[in-house]
């Protein structure tokens, strides 16, 4: 991801910084003349990264991109947790049946799943102002502001509702494989990428599977859990929002396994020049 680029040479950067502006009116309105005072956890989390980003910048390192890098591994560490902490005790209260009943995923709220909804909402509202801050992005429209901006729109007017709670925390467990991805980052920017180890290679294990059941299969299963119901939604924005949402996730999974592959193939491509290498040094006349 661009530090720099052309991003700073168009006016990207000051369309989702306006719009990160408008979110924040909006929330702070909701909790003050509505009294929303169940918002103020994506207040709380907003607040809650940008203070880990200020420990990490102050103790570890001043670059912006391992600062918000590894803010982003914490974000996706605690909300997998939570999530896993929340299907978990649901299915132990109600049964599997019951959990994913249309009427449960979409007017229900699981235990303490609109609490982490907001947590992970301020997350997202925290990322899209370090990024612009930092210019943490590329290109004429950068595909993760416009995600980050899907994901607060979707995630905000869920909460405002206070529909389609469960489903949005079913769509987090994506973030087990985010784990990985940020692991993978912060190790190379270590300079730690030498694919011949085993832990680099069990990376890749871990980085594969959990991008397959972790990402992949969930994201298709809600995609297709709601073509199925689609006439149990009542008229009204949920459904065409829903859909819309996740065939957005979807296509991104398709971008993200792309690059994953390119990733892994030119990983692979310099480990077997780098064997070749030391052939040829090693059967090199004296």
């Amino acid at each position: 991801m661009a530090r720099t680029g052309t991003a700073k040479k168009n006016g990207a950067g000051q369309f989702f910084l306006a719009t990160l502006l408008l979110w924040l009116v909006s929330v702070v309105f909701e909790i003050a003349f509505n009294l929303r005072t169940e918002l103020l956890w994506v207040i709380g989390g907003g607040c809650f990264f940008q203070s880990v980003n200020w420990f990490v910048r102050s103790c570890l390192s001043r670059d912006p991109l391992f600062v918000n890098t590894s803010v982003s591994l914490l974000h996706s560490i605690i909300t997998s947790a939570s999530v896993v902490f929340i299907l978990l005790n649901q299915c132990l209260a109600k049964g599997v049946d019951e959990m994913f009943d249309h009427s449960e995923l979409v007017g229900g709220s699981w235990r303490w799943a609109y609490q982490a909804l907001c947590f992970s909402c301020g997350y997202f509202a925290y990322d899209q102002w370090d990024m612009l801050q930092y210019r943490l992005y590329s290109g004429l429209i950068p595909s993760i502001l416009v995600h980050h901006l899907v994901l607060l729109v979707c995630f905000t007017l869920a909460l405002y509702r206070n529909v389609t709670i469960n489903y949005l925390i079913l769509t987090l467990i994506c973030e087990m494989h985010s784990i990985f991805l940020h692991v993978r980052k912060l190790r190379r920017m270590a300079g730690i990428r030498d694919s011949n180890t085993a832990l680099v290679k069990l990376e890749w294990v871990l980085n594969w599977t959990a991008f397959v059941f972790a990402r992949c299969v969930p994201h298709i299963l809600i995609t297709v859990k709601l073509i199925k119901d689609a006439r149990k939604f009542e008229r009204g924005v949920e459904w065409p929002l829903a859909l819309f949402g996740m065939a957005g996730m979807n296509i991104l999974n398709v971008g993200l396994g792309m690059d994953l592959f390119h990733a892994f193939r030119r990983e692979r491509s310099n480990r077997r020049n780098q064997e070749k290498s030391n052939h040829v040094e090693l059967f090199k006349p004296i």
